[in-house]
């Protein structure tokens, strides 16, 4: 089927003439939702998909996309974008901190990214007296970069196909079971003769959910220096309220830089180490963008969905979604109530709260937009399409009960689902329910030991208990793991929560505070001057009673365990999800096919495109970008979110833009593109057909939050901060001009 939103409405605009205003009214909201399904049905499974849509391996551009991109208005070719013995861009692009994506930007190992993706390492370096995440830092040199602490960024340096080598260790006989032993047997030997004796770190990843294998080799970076950040006010500005909306007008960026040995190996923070000398970084132009130009980004997109099966999307909806959105709202509320009482466990909590509320909103959103696309329709009656090619006789033996494996695994598994987002959202938002059960093998150990075991063992020990009790609040601590198991125990009724929780239920008679606060004042994992009590004195200490510790492995022993009848299922439902996909390919040998996201790096590419504006306001002419003015409009003094430093006003009112205005006079902030990204693409570069730095990926947009399950070419948008708006806060609002002057700037 063709049919678009567009062309439905196009047929349908004579008709509504000659209706009555009433009538119209009412077939308005049927064509709508007719339009929905269509479109969701469209989008059900991912069959051939247009060029704005997939997140794809950059060893096949030149074969998948390179003419589409050329048409486009790319200018490289697929060589210049990926190459394994001459520099391109893909050493431009690096994993940060294991869940981000940042680029270098100059020749000294200059890394870029968003505000949020430092958050944390800014957060860290911050107190209460140098409060560098609310008042912005800029390093004047070298010198004055600050080491982040336990942050890594990650160069690609090649990839290969291993299919058939991984698929050639197992056959159709094997359980589940047996076919991840063989697999991962053969996943380590890749791994030893590509690692070269620990120089690189190999990973083998499945794709199309167990159908392909490709292994990616990279090299990790662990002197990482922040080199500068913005206020708060500019790098989160919106906050919460505006996360996921467009229109946005966030400096979302930060700035940091790689150091090597003096031989530019990979080292450990040295004070001798030196700035990074990278095969290649991105030019950055400042030339300006228009509609419809062509941009790609490259990037590590974390978990996308779209091969999941109906009913998989019917239990995120209704059962594990929902708990996970009431759990995370609750521990934002304890968050806040004690992160608003102290600047100290403001900074300590900072990064906590924003993960939180990032999440529950996403998920929310997710619930709304699923929903409202009638997903679980569309994939149904696509599955039952499937269904009919599957059952042809010469399907039939091997894909024949695909469907029918699939939904009973979900049927018996909806309720737990329930359960574990409910009971994984005290370990998400408790620091202290999953520390003592890590914790305890050792401390046991410890207790057993000898002197000389002791002794070996006490380094490691002091730097956990450090780390683990740096930060820590903990009067917020109590209030929130009682807080979170008292939700646990009275919401997850559909599938049995851990006896030992069942059990503190009974015996308090509801009273988690109580429990807790006991708990709390007796454990050994209370506070950082009781675990250090225990390390001086471990012999008078018995931990097997410990309430934190008995808490911490109900929990964790609960949500590992599998019971026989679902681990049955579970065999049987993977084995069906990998024939489903296997099969939908087969039956359509014609499609262009691109993997679900899973952490490697992938390119997708569009153009920059408005989005309808319904009753959004936007301060620009057109509604593909922003500008400081809308910044300066939602100013609010003494907000959290919205409060404009009176620097970036002064700018706005004198208009003293320098460079980095538009030819029409404004200073951008935000565009928007239709590239299909997701989480982990945060930081990722905007390029031009050059090759050039246009923005930085930062968000994506409320309409489109099914975008994990399904592409929406009408509504799907990916959020950047302009490059100019991020040059303007360095070189004018900052006065680091030096740092501006390191990079390769294209006018």
């Amino acid at each position: 089927m063709k049919l678009t939103q567009y062309k439905l409405h196009l047929k349908t605009k004579k008709l509504f003439k000659k209706l009555s205003s009433h009538i119209r009214i009412h077939l308005n909201i049927i064509m709508k939702k007719i339009v929905l399904f269509i479109t969701a049905f469209l989008l059900a499974l991912p069959v051939k998909v247009k060029a704005d849509e997939g997140m794809w391996f950059l060893m096949f551009i030149e074969r998948l996309n390179q003419r589409d991109m050329e048409k486009m208005g790319l200018q490289l070719t697929a060589e210049e974008i990926y190459s394994i013995n001459n520099h391109s861009l893909k050493d431009a692009i690096v994993q940060f901190d294991g869940g981000c994506t940042a680029e270098i930007v100059s020749d000294q190992g200059l890394v870029l990214t968003n505000h949020h993706c430092g958050y944390d390492k800014i957060a860290d370096l911050s107190t209460p007296e140098d409060d560098i995440l609310t008042n912005g830092f800029w390093a004047k040199d070298h010198a004055s970069e600050r080491p982040a602490k336990n942050l890594s960024v990650r160069f690609f340096v090649r990839m290969d196909d291993v299919t058939k080598r991984i698929l050639g260790v197992v056959n159709d006989d094997m359980t589940e079971l047996e076919r991840e032993k063989a697999i991962n047997q053969e996943i380590a030997k890749i791994q030893k003769e590509n690692g070269e004796d620990g120089k690189y770190t190999v990973s083998v990843k499945s794709f199309f959910q167990g159908n392909e294998y490709y292994y990616f080799v990279y090299q990790d970076f662990n002197d990482v220096r922040l080199v500068g950040t913005p206020p708060n006010s500019i790098g989160k500005f919106g906050g919460d309220t505006d996360n996921w909306e467009w229109p946005r007008h966030t400096g979302d960026f930060s700035i940091f830089r790689v150091y090597t040995d003096k031989e530019g190996n990979p080292a450990e923070y040295s004070s001798e180490n030196v700035p990074m000398k990278p095969k290649h970084h991105l030019p950055v132009s400042i030339a300006g963008i228009s509609e419809g130009d062509f941009s790609m980004i490259l990037g590590y997109p974390g978990r996308t969905n779209r091969w999941m099966p109906a009913q998989g999307v019917e239990q995120n909806i209704k059962f594990a979604y929902p708990a996970w959105v009431e759990g995370s709202r609750l521990g934002m509320d304890v968050l806040k109530k004690h992160m608003n009482e102290s600047d100290e466990v403001r900074l300590a909590y900072a990064s906590k709260y924003a993960g939180v509320a990032n999440y529950w909103k996403n998920r929310q959103g997710m619930i709304d937009a699923l929903t409202e696309h009638q997903t679980v329709a569309a994939k149904t009656k696509a599955e039952k399409e499937f269904s009919q090619w599957a059952n042809q006789k010469e399907n039939k033996a091997k894909y024949g009960n695909v469907i029918e494996d699939i939904n009973v695994y979900y049927a018996a598994t909806n309720e737990k689902a329930r359960h574990d987002n409910y009971l994984m959202t005290i370990l998400r938002t408790s620091s202290i329910a999953a520390a003592p059960y890590r914790l305890a093998g050792g401390m046991q150990a410890y207790i057993a030991g000898d002197e000389e075991k002791r002794t070996e063992m006490l380094p490691d020990f002091k730097a956990y208990i450090e780390d683990m009790y740096t930060g820590f609040d903990e009067s917020l601590e109590r209030e929130m793991l009682a807080e979170q198991l008292k939700l646990y125990a009275t919401k997850s009724e559909g599938y049995e929560i851990a006896p030992y929780i069942a059990q503190i239920k009974e015996e308090y008679k509801g009273d988690f505070h109580k429990f807790v606060n006991e708990a709390f004042d007796k454990s050994v994992f209370g506070n950082k001057e009781k675990m250090e009590a225990f390390l001086n004195n471990p012999d008078q200490e018995d931990i097997s009673e410990d309430l934190l510790l008995k808490v911490s492995t109900a929990l964790l022993d609960k949500y590992r365990e599998t019971p026989e009848h679902i681990a049955k299922l579970e065999d049987k439902y993977q084995k069906a999800y990998r024939l489903f996909v296997d099969g939908v390919r087969k039956s359509n040998p014609e499609g262009k096919y691109y993997p679900d996201a899973n952490s490697t790096l992938r390119l997708t590419y569009g153009t920059v495109k408005d989005l309808p504006r319904g009753n959004k306001v936007n301060d620009a002419k057109e509604n593909w970008y922003t500008t400081l003015k809308g910044t300066v409009d939602k100013h609010i003094p003494g907000d959290d979110e919205f409060d404009v430093p009176q620097r970036l006003i002064d700018l706005y009112k004198t208009k003293d833009y320098g460079q980095y205005a538009a030819k029409e006079g404004y200073l951008p902030v935000n565009f928007l593109t239709n590239h299909d990204i997701t989480g982990g693409n945060s930081g990722s570069p905007v390029l031009n057909g050059k090759g050039e730095l246009i923005g930085l990926a930062f968000d994506g947009n409320i309409e489109a939050m099914a975008g994990d399950v399904i592409y929406d070419p009408e509504l799907q948008r990916t959020i950047n901060v302009d490059i100019r708006y991020v040059l303007f806060i360095i070189d004018k609002f900052a006065d680091a001009k030096h740092i501006v002057e390191e990079m390769t700037v294209m006018k």
